[in-house]
Parts: structure tokens; C-alpha cells; sequence
């Protein structure tokens, strides 16, 4: 099976191509596509046979491998982490969508596989792709950046690189030209203070 490739314009996808990535998703499709950082592999996020692909292809146990839930926006993401308060809301409203990925704490109530889940890498792309193909989702993306097997590149932006190395492996590839190769960067906002576990491409001034 070679991997369907969609080539997005970042400025203006078009909306066809975007309803036919949405309806491969949620009949269990596995993608890479562009985000405000660097490529990433994801999947619906309540799409079972979808994320047994993930599981495989990553070799990991999606209860406790360290990937993120990629919403549409706050209102959305607010029906999986627990109610947080102004201050909390401040610094998601100011940095959101953005290259961040902040973790907090979860619901009691996440679908499987995740129930057991204390806390959640949550992540709002400012990716125009990305934001308007969740806008055509039911549910946010399970997400994880794309790594190189290069250690020294780390992240591959390249998109004919990225499909060499992937292709098969895949159902799509959503291609919008090169991305970057710097991840976001990641903030636990279950401690106080806060604490910067990883510092990428967006700003950690504020914390």
C-alpha cells in the first residue's frame, strides 16, 4: 500500500482535500501532516483501529507513552483536563494556538485507552492546515512529533525525505512545504510553579 498524499497551501487548503483527510481519519487512518513546529505522526484520538496502527508503528503502550491531544481550540480542550483557574486560563488564552504543549491534569473520564491517565500533553497548533482540518474532526488528534533517525537532524523537515522514509508505512501524508525542526516547547502546569520541561520554539519568558 503506497501512502495517499494531499498537498495542502498552507495560505488557502483546499477545503475537498481536507473532507476527504477527515473521512480517511475516522475510518482509522494514520497521517503525517504539518504543525506550527516541526512534522508529526498522529490519529483520531477515538479511533481504535487507528491508534492500534500508532501503537504498532511507534512500538509503544498508548497508555503511557508521552504524546499529546491536539484540539481545535480551549473550549474543546477543556472537556478532557480538569477545570483550571484564571491564571491557568490567562497563559493558555496568551500562547494558544501556539508552539507549545502543556501538561495538566485529566479527567476522570478519558475514552479508553486512556482512562487511566492523571495527566494529558495538550497541544493548540497554529498551523493553518492543521486548524482548519480539525475544524472537519470529531475529536482532537493523538499526536507525536516526527523524529530523524539521524540523531543529529532529529526532526526531519524535508517533505520528499519524510515520504521516502515513510511511505507504506502511512495511509496519508499531508505535505504544506518544509516545516521546521524545532518542537515546541513544553510546560507542566500541574506544579506550582510552574515548571519548562522542554524549551523549543515557543517563548518561556512568562513562566
Amino acid at each position: 500500500m503506497k501512502t495517499q498524499v494531499f498537498t495542502l497551501f498552507s495560505s488557502s487548503p483546499n477545503d475537498r482535500d481536507l473532507a476527504q483527510v477527515a473521512t480517511a481519519l475516522k475510518k482509522g487512518a494514520v497521517m503525517i501532516y504539518p504543525t506550527d513546529t516541526v512534522y508529526a505522526l498522529g490519529c483520531l484520538s477515538n479511533n481504535a483501529v487507528a491508534l492500534e496502527k500508532l501503537a504498532r508503528l511507534k512500538n509503544i503502550k498508548l497508555e503511557k507513552a508521552p504524546l499529546s491531544f491536539l484540539f481545535e481550540d480551549i473550549s474543546e480542550l477543556s472537556n478532557y483536563v480538569k477545570p483550571f483557574d484564571a491564571k491557568v486560563f490567562r497563559l493558555l488564552k496568551s500562547s494558544l494556538p501556539g508552539p507549545y504543549a502543556f501538561v495538566m491534569e485529566a479527567v476522570n473520564k478519558l475514552p479508553k485507552p486512556f482512562q487511566k491517565r492523571k495527566t494529558l500533553g495538550v497541544r493548540i497548533s497554529d498551523h493553518p492546515v492543521l486548524k482548519a482540518l480539525l475544524s472537519h474532526l470529531d475529536a482532537p488528534l493523538l499526536t507525536s512529533s516526527l523524529h530523524d533517525k539521524d540523531e543529529i537532524l532529529v526532526y526531519t523537515s524535508d517533505p520528499d525525505a519524510i515520504l521516502s522514509a515513510w511511505d507504506g508505512k502511512v495511509d496519508l501524508f499531508v505535505e504544506a512545504g518544509p516545516c521546521g525542526n524545532i518542537p515546541s516547547s513544553v510546560i507542566d502546569l500541574t506544579t506550582e510553579p510552574f515548571t519548562v520541561i522542554r524549551e523549543g520554539k515557543g517563548e518561556i519568558d512568562f513562566i
